[in-house]
């Protein structure tokens, strides 16, 4: 265009040699801006040495989503009821995959000229109701800002890029495939299901890259996918560029996993390092959308995943097949894009000689005359395998949206609507299938799909097959979203075992993550759960806390019932040795008892007040008895009886002797003439002396169960994975009030036994006494610190030890030796013996 002298703002619009532009003539037109090649270049041509660009490396691909835009408008125009009374045409223009050519193929397609004219329509009679394109991000994006300007509907078949959602800055902007932000959604659940968090990322050092960067990060940190390093590689026509300086950290990376995002280039995937032959590559749709590039290094993208859109329907019908198999240069000499195709593909000289020196020149391949067998179904993205209806679509819901804009409008005012309105209508379009979801544009403009997971396999003909290995729903539950079978998968890896892309190892239940200071997250040391802490799942991020009756087992992986301990007659041999020794000196006792019975009337029997010695009898042979309430599970009625009982059955016991000791000492006193003492003899005494000891324990009792009793205690904290089953004193004051009342007699017994221990009586039980009390007290004294310093079991294993070696002292000291007299030397068990020893 001619400019101004010094103009403060000029526009210079780029003219390629050769335009790739189809046209239909129709009563609606439908522009279309359409990446048929992958880049343009600037040449200096020999034949006239002029300069100008060349659209350079025809997309196959490209080129079938160009013929899906056109049978699109056939099928529309065939259609009776779509749009009646009116036809539609398309002006379709090639950007070449550059943002320049595609302001220029808008400006062009708006202006009805060769020649652009901004603003303006050379053809007065032309309506242009939107445009369709294009395929990839960096010329969508300049061509959504002129015609958000003009206010132009514009549905994007490949677009990708999140700024594209913006409603304000780009209202009449809308795309039937989903943006990064989608896409990364679902990448990221994909690594979770493989447990992939350590990746590296490989994108294009421009713009497109940077934002689908951010946007991959921050949905890979939600799933816990760390990023081990980000390769960048600048976009240029020159080929100036490369992944040399990554090469060798590609090489030595940890991660088996690398994802490919940023904008499809061939030179980006020539420039793709040797070392990726290793790795597993994730390849996101809108590379998937335009992987035509991809064979341009297949070694490398074997065995990868890649994501594609999923749609309500394809294009492998039979009346798509039909219209594939009559495209062909005899049946339609005139139609340039069939020209261009089966020049470009199959290598067909054309008719225009200067387009065939133009391709000589740009490409490495030589023309030639064809046979006409060629048929456009020979090509791989025509023989129906590829059926995605990206374009068709947009196509297709655009048409709708006229048919519904154009039936209302006539209806209400019998004139045409404004083109300038059709969004509105795009907004509400809605398909709803039989069966499944419905689909529709949400609120950024984008039609709502899933996605199909594919893998992609060299096939024996050296290009790649796609194999459908799964499929993610975003209108599913959460869990449900994902569906893949891994199984049918082919890996890179020897087995076909799944790739490995950990930082760290995953840590087993039973373990946690700690994280390593200074490194990312997903690089962690496995640390042991705490005592009582479990985990039950692979990396957990921390350890729960078992429940008080709970305790982990020993892999720490789920909590089970902790062990109850306490003196169990069917677990620990110690209590059914307690029961064997308790009740044999049970029976010893009652033998003894018999015996005094039996003997009675003997002098030794009575000498030593039968009736203190008969309680004493029975007092040890319960205090036996006691050690049973010792025995077994606690119960509240059983810690009440326990200490109760043997605390009484004691203090009676110790009583008797005290009485005992009291009445040796009155008889001697009461021996000498005229002695007061005399009075004092009898069981009046002894008797009285029983009983009052024994009240005092029997009130200190009773207090304390009527104050705070004894109860069951379950103490879960002493041991640990141990509910310690005991009996809780309910008042240390009780217990200890009671065990100090028991003492005190005993002391006082052992002084008046020793005191007495030489008086000159017969059958002196003063020194047996003596040594009962003291191993009594000893007993006792050497129970309490062994009491305080045990724990569970061991503690009533203590208390039973002292009740039966206390009570098994009374009984040795006290009765063995007049059992021994009384059977075995009977002649010293006599009155006359008696009277001998007194005098």
């Amino acid at each position: 265009m001619n400019q101004p002298p010094n103009p403060a703002c000029n526009l210079q619009i780029f003219k390629a040699v050769k335009e790739y532009e189809y046209m239909q003539e129709g009563d609606i037109i439908i522009g279309g801006v359409m990446a048929s090649h992958f880049y343009m270049f600037n040449f200096t041509f020999p034949w006239d040495n002029s300069t100008g660009f060349a659209c350079l490396t025809p997309n196959q691909q490209a080129y079938r989503y160009l013929v899906n835009f056109r049978f699109a408008i056939e099928q529309i125009n065939k259609d009776s009821s779509r749009l009646p009374n009116l036809t539609l045409g398309y002006h379709i223009s090639d950007s070449c995959g550059d943002p320049r050519k595609a302001v220029r193929s808008v400006l062009q397609i708006l202006s009805g000229t060769r020649e652009p004219v901004p603003n303006y329509s050379c053809v007065g009679k032309r309506n242009i109701a939107g445009f369709i394109g294009d395929l990839i991000s960096k010329t969508t994006v300049p061509i959504a800002q002129i015609l958000s300007v003009l206010r132009y509907t514009q549905i994007s078949y490949g677009a990708t890029d999140p700024s594209l959602r913006d409603r304000v800055a780009f209202p009449y902007f809308f795309r039937t495939i989903q943006s990064d932000e989608a896409n990364y959604f679902a990448l990221s659940k994909l690594l979770r299901h493989f447990g992939w968090n350590w990746v590296g990322i490989i994108t294009s050092d421009d713009m497109s890259g940077e934002e689908e960067i951010h946007s991959l990060a921050k949905y890979l940190s939600r799933e816990g996918v760390c990023i081990e390093f980000t390769a960048k590689a600048k976009i240029s026509t020159e080929n100036d560029f490369s992944f040399s300086q990554y090469e060798s950290i590609i090489g030595r990376s940890s991660t088996s996993v690398f994802i490919i995002s940023g904008t499809a280039s061939i030179m980006f995937v020539n420039a793709l390092p040797y070392a990726l032959r290793q790795k597993t590559l994730i390849i996101s749709p809108n590379w998937g959308n335009n992987d035509d590039v991809l064979g341009y290094n297949i070694m490398i993208f074997n065995n990868s995943l890649v994501f594609l859109p999923r749609y309500h329907y394809d294009l492998g019908t039979p009346e798509m097949s039909r219209f594939l198999e009559d495209l062909h240069p005899s049946k339609f000499p005139d139609d340039k894009l069939i020209e261009d195709i089966f020049l470009l593909f199959h290598l067909c000289l054309s008719k225009d000689q200067n387009k065939n020196n133009l391709y000589q020149y740009t490409s490495p391949h030589t023309l030639h005359n064809c046979t006409g067998q060629e048929r456009i179904t020979d090509l791989p993205y025509f023989r129906g395998e590829t059926n995605s209806p990206l374009a068709h679509l947009a196509v297709d819901i655009m048409s709708q949206a006229l048919h519904e804009m154009n039936m209302l409008f006539i209806r209400k005012s019998n004139q045409y609507p404004d083109k300038y309105q059709l969004h509105y209508f795009l907004k509400n379009h809605q398909y709803s299938p039989q069966t499944g979801p419905t689909f529709s544009f949400n609120e950024h403009g984008e039609y709502m799909s899933g996605l199909w997971i594919y893998n992609y396999i060299i096939s024996p003909n050296y290009y790649l097959e796609r194999k459908l290995v799964g499929e993610f729903s975003p209108w599913a539950p959460p869990d449900q979203q994902l569906n893949i079978t891994s199984s049918v998968i082919q890996w890179k890896t020897d087995n076909n075992d799944i790739p490995r892309a950990q930082c760290s190892d995953n840590c087993l239940p039973g373990y946690r993550k700690a994280p390593n200071p200074g490194a990312q997250s997903c690089c962690y040391n496995c640390v042991l759960c705490s005592e009582g802490e479990i985990s039950n799942t692979t990396d957990s991020e921390s350890c729960i806390q078992c429940p008080d009756m709970e305790w982990p087992n020993e892999q720490k992986d789920q909590c089970i019932p902790k062990i109850q301990e306490f003196l169990s007659y069917s677990v620990d041999v110690i209590s059914v040795f307690f029961s064997f020794i308790s009740f044999l000196f049970f029976l010893i006792t009652e033998v003894i008892l018999g015996i005094f019975l039996k003997y009675r009337d003997s002098p030794i029997v009575r000498a030593n007040n039968r009736s203190l010695s008969f309680l004493l009898l029975v007092s040890i042979k319960l205090s036996f008895l006691s050690v049973f309430l010792f025995l077994g599970r606690p119960v509240d009625i059983t810690c009440m009886l326990r200490i109760i009982t043997f605390g009484i059955t004691f203090s009676i016991a110790v009583s008797s002797l005290l009485a005992k000791t009291i009445m040796v000492c009155v008889a001697f006193k009461a021996t000498k003439p005229g002695s007061s003492w005399r009075k004092w003899l009898g069981v009046k005494l002894s008797n009285s002396v029983v009983l009052f000891c024994s009240s005092i324990q029997i009130i200190i009792c009773m207090t304390w169960l009527a104050i705070s009793p004894p109860f069951q205690e379950l103490d879960i904290h002493t041991s640990p994975g141990t509910i310690i089953i005991q009996c809780n004193e309910g008042s240390a004051i009780g217990f200890y009030s009671v065990i100090g009342y028991m003492g005190l007699l005993a002391a006082v017994s052992f002084v008046l036994a020793f005191l007495a221990r030489s008086l000159p009586d017969s059958f002196n039980e003063a020194k047996y006494i003596t040594f009962s009390m003291l191993l009594f007290c000893s007993v006792w004294i050497t129970m309490i610190p062994a009491y305080l310093s045990t724990k569970g079991k061991n503690t009533v294993c203590v208390e039973i030890f002292a009740i039966l070696t206390s009570s098994a002292g009374l009984l040795a000291c006290i009765f063995l030796p007049k059992c021994y007299i009384i059977l075995f030397t009977p002649e010293i068990n006599t009155k006359s013996h008696l009277l001998e020893n007194k005098y």
